[in-house]
């Protein structure tokens, strides 16, 4: 159970990274202003978020995408399952704005988007709750002293199993063939999460309802392989009598 569901004082946490870039243009600034609030998640003071209450019509699941960049992918995920509350975090506000403006001229009202460290949402989710996870192309943090920044660790992997429902898919991604033998290093170890693939297509193609992101295309049309790995959130034990 997390720190922040029992009561116990958070360790200091550090989110590496930017959180923004270049000057926001007017138009960019006005959505922010104008239309994140709509979309934009607040954690309770205590006690856990219920993502049924951050929508305003019920939703058949939810699934979580952790570093979304500039939206696209979870934007399309969103308008191919009208019925899934998706759940975006990005603390670079510059993919934000980016992403507000996808909700706004696709009419998707079933995003909502932490614009913060994903570690802290994940406190504060139900156990169980999440049917969908996606980390796709996160920062690979090359050198070897920065590893302890990637986002698949232990600690991270531990949570998401807590919020992940039995049988829920997490699916990783990235171009950084380090990185990429890091997060199936990590996620092979951990005893709550097992790896579907059956052969080489199983990692080296995208899943079938698939849809890039920038990243991704840039990296394709660099030459750059890309790797695609799903793992299923295993069973909890049943409950002894």
């Amino acid at each position: 159970m997390s720190q922040a569901m029992t009561g116990t004082p958070p360790r200091e946490r550090i989110l590496y990274g930017r959180r923004q870039g270049h000057r926001l243009r007017a138009a960019r600034r006005d959505l922010l202003v104008g239309e994140l609030p709509k979309y934009s998640i607040a954690l309770p003071a205590a006690g856990s978020l219920d993502p049924a209450d951050l929508f305003a019509r019920p939703m058949t699941g939810y699934w979580l995408e952790v570093g979304f960049g500039n939206g696209e992918h979870l934007a399309e995920q969103a308008a191919q399952h009208r019925d899934i509350g998706c759940i975006g975090c990005e603390p670079f506000i510059n993919g934000v704005s980016m992403l507000v403006r996808h909700l706004v001229e696709r009419d998707l009202p079933n995003v909502r988007i932490y614009a913060d460290d994903a570690r802290d949402l994940l406190d504060r989710l139900p156990e169980g709750v999440l049917g969908r996870v996606f980390v796709l192309f996160p920062d690979p943090w090359p050198k070897t002293r920065h590893h302890r920044r990637r986002f698949i660790s232990t600690a991270t992997l531990d949570s998401l199993a807590r919020a992940m429902g039995d049988g829920a898919e997490l699916r990783l991604a990235t171009d950084h063939m380090d990185c990429g033998r890091w997060m199936l290093r990590h996620a092979l170890a951990h005893p709550d999460f097992a790896w579907t693939a059956e052969g080489p297509a199983d990692w080296l193609q995208p899943p079938a309802d698939d849809s890039p992101s920038r990243y991704q295309e840039k990296a394709l049309a660099a030459g750059r392989s890309c790797l695609y790995l799903q793992f299923r959130r295993r069973p909890r034990p049943a409950a002894r009598k």
